[in-house]
């Protein structure tokens, strides 16, 4: 990891809710993205979640396999934050 970059964690999916299935990646490693844009999907007990960039940046990588189970608080993916928005 550059250190520039910054990982970017499962976030919370509600009381009780600690892992996901992560269902689709919604972009690819190398693109750009602005706050706000839908990175991931995922599917807890009760419902299908967008995972969305909290902040502005390019994926460096992703650290999760679709399929996979993916838990709150852990490294989802690499970001190398840019001052772009929009």
């Amino acid at each position: 990891m550059s250190s520039s970059e910054i990982e970017v964690a499962v976030p919370s999916f509600g009381h009780g809710l600690d892992e996901a299935l992560l269902v689709e990646w919604n972009v690819d490693v190398g693109v750009r993205v602005a706050r706000g844009d839908v990175v991931a999907t995922v599917e807890t007990d009760k419902a299908s979640v967008e995972v969305v960039a909290e902040r502005a940046g390019i994926i460096d990588e992703r650290l999760a396999a679709e399929r996979a189970i993916v838990k709150t608080g852990e490294p989802l993916y690499r970001l190398t934050p840019i001052d772009w928005e929009e």
